[in-house]
């Protein structure tokens, strides 16, 4: 098979049978902005504690500095859409709220794994070479995807689709060969600010314009030691990620089932005392194969503790009150500031 175009038919209609629910191509010189807007992000500090953001920008500015062989970028989405409705558990404030992305396996090996499957095939059919990526590498998948027409950044920076909405994973597949290119997609957000509106912790200083160290979901995963006073409150009982500005999307209605039985969930909305209780290892077996794992026990509980002081219920008072003298200066922070403010709610959130 030595057509481009028949290739990258081949190509579209194998990724499909594998499970993808999307598939474009872009080159990889194909987001010239991306550099300069990074930049700009940098500056302002809007990484946080994500200090590898700032590590090979030459490398997240271009995809073609990235691997200067590569001739075309596969961009493929995975759908993980919800069969619930995300925001009804904020309702139930003994139980946290795990982002959706996290509910079922980690989705780091379930794309990877079609991926090399896709990659494999690709050059026993056509040759060349390959390298596969999904969200550990630095790869700027989203303004990647933009140009190869899967979708567009909505206004909270998170890539739309009109026929996927917003509940997809992205993987990238880097190729040798030189297969015909996708045309770009442009916003279709028109004036709705939804996602901006509904963020509790004001996180997005404009319209496409995120800054990390007000996002929950920065705060709860990637953050570390003690939050800001100022956002415990907006937390609520968000303990793994906040899934508001997705969940919200007008484009939803138009967002296609899951098709891989790894994102069923197995966390659901655990009871905040459970989680409260464990130590390192019951973390560990808990979230064996999930997406939380790797944040730890210490942030977990953490996180945990904050949801709690939340909750506008006393009765949760002698759970915070044992983790007082945790070892971890955090834990035992985030107790304390839960039955301090348990204590001046008097039982009302």
């Amino acid at each position: 098979m030595k057509d481009a175009g028949a290739i990258r038919a081949a190509l579209v209609a194998r990724a499909l049978e594998e499970g993808f629910s999307k598939v474009g191509i872009c080159a990889p010189d194909a987001t010239p902005e991306t550099a300069g807007r990074l930049a700009a992000w940098l500056a302002e500090g809007r990484q946080g504690q994500m200090g590898w953001m700032a590590e090979r920008v030459e490398w997240r500015g271009s995809a073609a500095v990235l691997w200067p062989e590569a001739r075309s970028v596969v961009m493929l989405a995975e759908v993980y859409t919800p069969e619930a409705d995300p925001l009804a558990v904020l309702g139930a404030r003994d139980r946290g709220a795990v982002s959706v992305y996290a509910q079922g396996k980690d989705y780091h090996d379930l794309v990877k794994r079609r991926l090399k499957r896709l990659g494999r095939w690709l050059i026993d059919h056509a040759g060349g070479e390959i390298k596969v990526f999904v969200d550990t590498a630095p790869v700027m998948e989203k303004p990647l995807a933009q140009a190869a027409g899967l979708g567009w950044q909505g206004k909270h920076t998170n890539l739309l689709s009109r026929d996927l909405g917003s509940w997809f994973f992205l993987g990238a597949l880097f190729t040798t060969l030189d297969l015909p290119k996708d045309g770009a997609e442009v916003s279709h957000c028109g004036s709705c600010t939804a996602c901006l509106d509904i963020c509790p912790t004001r996180a997005f200083p404009a319209p496409y314009q995120l800054d990390a160290r007000r996002c929950i979901s920065y705060l709860t995963i990637e953050h570390k030691g003690r939050v800001d006073e100022g956002l415990r409150g907006l937390m609520g009982n968000r303990i793994y990620g906040c899934d508001d500005c997705l969940a919200v999307c007008p484009w939803n209605k138009f967002a296609q089932a899951a098709r891989d039985a790894g994102y069923q969930p197995r966390v659901g909305a655990p009871e905040l005392a459970e989680l409260a209780a464990l130590d390192d290892a019951a973390f560990r077996a808990r979230f064996a194969g999930s997406p939380v794992k790797r944040i730890g026990r210490d942030r977990f509980v953490r996180n945990v503790l904050y949801a709690i002081g939340n909750s506008g219920m006393p009765a949760l008072v002698p759970v915070a009150a044992a983790l007082a003298g945790d070892a971890d200066d955090a834990v035992a922070d985030a107790a304390r500031w839960a039955v301090a403010r348990l204590a001046r709610t008097g039982g009302s959130a």
